[in-house]
């Protein structure tokens, strides 16, 4: 990756069209002295601010997967989009999913570094946790975890999608790190049964990794910013079950 610093960066997914969410964490990563970004994937799906997100995106050059909304965005038919896909579809321009169209499911940074959006062969599995048969979100067990990363030398592996900020260490070293969600931290899925994930903060949520003599330094940063405006455009494209979400990271 030209110019990107393989040993002081940040990382960010989930942005769900939440450019209000996105233009804080920009600012704080640059207020950090960081200039190399990578971005997990889920970037236009939500129904508040899908163009205003993709210009900002398109304006800061940075490494970028697709996420599962991201390839749905591009794959389905606006008549078969769920609500919040159609929401943002409804708002790009050609160009925009062009974009989305182009981008790669996994990425290599470096041969040690590693990024997905939910595992390695999926990016609509949860790598980090599981649900329960009662929908219950839990810790994934460690071989289960390890399973995932089977053949992945990598000694940082980079994954997003359950919007929930965890770093696991693996028995050989390596690292699995989500930086947790900028743009939306909470939601309700159906897959494999009904669960709910939610963080408990309104924050928006990133990841600053850099290189130790030994592994990596891992620290996650929680922006504040004003969520009102982006609610008020969730409420008019008819969610207003998003206000809890982005008000509070509670799910109502």
């Amino acid at each position: 990756m030209k110019d990107f610093d393989l040993n002081r960066f940040a990382v960010i997914a989930d942005i769900h069209s939440n450019s209000d969410a996105l233009k804080a964490v920009l600012q704080d990563i640059s207020a950090q002295g960081i200039r190399s970004v990578v971005n997990l994937g889920d970037h236009l799906s939500g129904p508040m601010a899908a163009r205003e997100t993709a210009e900002l995106l398109l304006d800061h050059e940075m490494p970028s997967i697709r996420g599962n909304h991201d390839r749905w965005l591009v794959e389905n038919k606006r008549e078969d989009m769920i609500s919040i896909d159609g929401a943002a579809f409804d708002q790009l321009d050609a160009r925009h999913l062009a974009w989305l169209r182009d981008l790669q499911p996994t990425l290599w940074l470096s041969d040690d570094i590693f990024a997905c959006h939910g595992t390695p062969s999926s990016d609509t599995a949860y790598w980090m946790e599981e649900v329960s048969p009662e929908g219950e979100v839990v810790t994934r067990s460690r071989d289960a975890v390890s399973s995932e990363a089977s053949g992945i030398k990598a000694s940082l592996m980079l994954c997003g999608h359950t919007h929930l900020p965890r770093r696991m260490d693996l028995p050989d070293g390596r690292i699995i790190l989500n930086p947790g969600s900028v743009g939306c931290p909470g939601y309700i899925d159906d897959t494999p049964v009904h669960h709910v994930v939610q963080t408990g903060t309104s924050a928006a949520c990133y990841a600053l990794v850099e290189r130790a003599k030994v592994g990596w330094t891992t620290t996650f940063r929680h922006v504040p910013y004003d969520p009102n405006r982006m609610i008020e455009l969730a409420k008019t494209a008819n969610h207003p079950n998003w206000e809890s979400r982005l008000a509070t990271g509670w799910v109502n």
